[in-house]
């Protein structure tokens, strides 16, 4: 069976060509196996459940928008008939309803896999805080996956579903996007039911979103995003008329004597680019005093909010505090001497700090912030579970706390090859203007930069895009390029830092590109072509893993977007850089001469 890009559109085109969700379940079941780690579900429905839940969705009509469509479920939200256990083996049950999210999916048409691992009780932004098996991180083995919703975020860079839930108290949607590499939605508060979520705080918890696209996840925001009368949390939002333009906008950075990436130099970079992009495309950049956001960032763990986590499962918490994982214990306990005094006093501190929140950013439309101020491997949680933990909610921990929404993209790799991110951060209500101001600057809302765009022009603009091995001009895959309407604008090379590798099973043949500095690298023949936007989208959505698009650095000095690859996914593939690039290659695996490829 082809493989199928699970994207909403990759779907929905794989379903007008006759696929059936049944063909869909089979694929997931096939990449689950393929995937190989224990780590990503709790609970995966058995096939024939499987089978029959494809079965019973009944007609493909515009009533359901996401037909057949594999989804995931972050194991703290209730789905009929699956236990629910919060990564807690002691505290599972079965519910007989689902949380009113999921059911607004399932009615859309959508087919739930399973229930997905994470932080247990929510308590953690590093997804290691488990007592099941650990999910592994999808971009590189070496780092932590992210939590609380780790599994969730794993699931869908993994491809094993289109898009999955998660949850959100202090960064819990956003924190596993950015080390993955993938797009996390934060909602509003209340704007999506939280009736079904077992609560971590229950005044800031949210239900997120995770997708390999913003438009995928919008379309998820706009069947679940609903009031809910039976729920005391949940609000009613008009999301109509709110989008904007970045050139019209006004938004707002952490000031450089408040910014904060605690030695990570890579980082900083990565988010300066970011910054610059912005500029490009005419947006307002302005700095914003960060010390306000900070102070209300302590009070989730340094203060009374702390008790509220333990509110939520303080009845099961007195019967079985030994059921629960050392580091999750170590923190819910600290709330047992809190009192009814340190609640009032901590709320007055956040009104104060809220206020000052509203100063800084009179004036701005949104924030532009680093998802997390620098990477986070499982030798460094392992040393110190707390203070790396801490250290990722920088950017997150306010955000729920001073009424705000986010939406987490994926900005390519660093130039070390690990993922970069940036989240934008709105006032609550503001989703929609996010996910369109997310969509001019990643170019088409499928998270990956545009290179080189000017300030001052239309975000139509043509989008250049380096290609190194099977979409060369004459190669197998050219054809792809041209269907959308790109052109050759020029041969290349990278600058000398970059090497080439094959990519173990891949059909047809495709190359890996991955930077590994000027000590180690070589120069590797590439080539650019010019996408229209729309043809640019339709392309990068469909970039399997372990691919991505990030900047690619050229021998004349200057940059592109172009296909790099995972570290992890090369670390025992065949070598090819010595051929100076694939044409090199493919000519020494074939008797043809190499001038049957060459450029016109």
């Amino acid at each position: 069976m082809p493989d199928i890009a699970f994207t909403l559109d990759s779907l929905r085109a794989a379903f007008d060509a006759g696929r059936t969700p049944l063909d869909i379940v089979q694929i997931v079941l096939a990449r689950i196996e393929a995937a190989d780690d224990p780590g990503i579900f709790i609970h995966v429905e058995s096939p024939e459940a499987l089978r029959a839940a494809a079965a019973a969705i009944g007609p493909r009509n515009a009533g359901k928008p996401l037909w057949g469509v594999p989804f995931a479920v972050k194991d703290n939200i209730d789905v009929a008939g699956m236990p629910t256990t919060c990564a807690c083996p002691a505290f599972a049950y079965v519910p007989d309803t689902d949380a009113p999210v999921v059911r607004a999916l399932e009615q859309a048409g959508a087919i739930c896999v399973g229930k997905t691992n994470l932080d247990q009780f929510a308590s953690g932004l590093v997804g290691v805080r488990t007592p099941y098996p650990v999910p592994r991180n999808a971009v590189d083995e070496r780092l932590v996956p992210g939590g609380s919703s780790s599994g969730s975020a794993v699931a869908v860079k993994r491809g094993i579903v289109a898009f999955s839930l998660g949850t959100d108290t202090a960064g819990s949607g956003r924190v596993p996007a950015a080390l993955n590499g993938i797009v996390g939605l934060k909602p509003s508060l209340g704007a999506l039911s939280t009736r079904g979520l077992v609560p971590a705080c229950r005044t800031l918890d949210c239900i997120s979103i995770f997708a390999r696209s913003i438009a995928d996840a919008e379309a998820v925001f706009s069947v679940t995003a609903a009031f809910d009368a039976a729920d005391p949390f949940s609000r009613a939002y008009d999301f109509a008329g709110s989008r904007a333009a970045i050139g019209t906008s006004r938004i707002g950075i952490p000031s450089a004597a408040s910014i904060r990436f605690f030695g990570d130099e890579v980082q900083a970079e990565a988010f300066a680019e970011t910054v610059s992009q912005l500029r490009a495309l005419g947006a307002s950049v302005r700095e914003v005093d960060f010390t306000p956001f900070y102070a209300a960032a302590d009070l989730l763990y340094q203060g009374p909010w702390l008790a509220e986590r333990l509110a939520g499962i303080a009845g099961f918490v007195d019967e079985h505090e030994d059921a629960l994982h050392p580091v999750t214990r170590q923190i819910i306990m600290g709330a047992k001497g809190m009192t009814a005094v340190d609640a009032f006093n901590g709320q007055y501190m956040l009104q104060a700090l809220k206020r000052q929140a509203e100063q800084a950013l009179a004036g701005i439309d949104l924030l532009c912030v680093p998802s997390i101020p620098g990477i986070c491997t499982l030798a460094d949680i392992e040393a110190d579970p707390f203070g790396p933990n801490a250290r990722l909610g920088t950017y997150t921990n306010f955000v729920n706390l001073l009424d705000m929404c986010g939406l987490t993209l994926p900005t390519g790799l660093r130039r070390d090859g690990l993922p970069a991110s940036i989240t934008l951060l709105g006032r609550g209500g503001s989703d929609r203007r996010l996910a369109s101001i997310g969509r001019e600057l990643t170019g088409d809302g499928h998270g990956k930069r545009i290179e080189g765009v000017q300030a001052g022009a239309p975000a139509t603009a043509p989008i250049r895009l380096a290609v190194v091995g099977a979409h060369l001009s004459g190669m197998v895959l050219n054809h792809e390029l041209q269907m959308l309407g790109a052109k050759l604008v020029s041969k290349a090379a990278t600058a000398a830092e970059y090497r080439l590798y094959v990519l173990p099973g891949s059909v047809p043949p495709k190359p890996g590109l991955l930077r590994v500095g000027p000590e180690k690298g070589a120069s590797i023949a590439l080539e650019i072509w010019s996408f229209p936007a729309e043809g640019f989208a339709r392309f990068v959505s469909a970039i399997p893993t372990p691919l991505g698009v990030g900047t690619i650095r050229l021998d004349d000095g200057s940059s592109v977007q172009g296909f790099l690859v995972e570290a992890l996914a090369v670390s025992d593939a065949p070598d090819i850089t010595h051929f100076g690039g694939w044409r090199g290659y493919i000519a020494s695996t074939t008797a043809e001469a190499p001038a049957a490829n060459e450029l016109k």
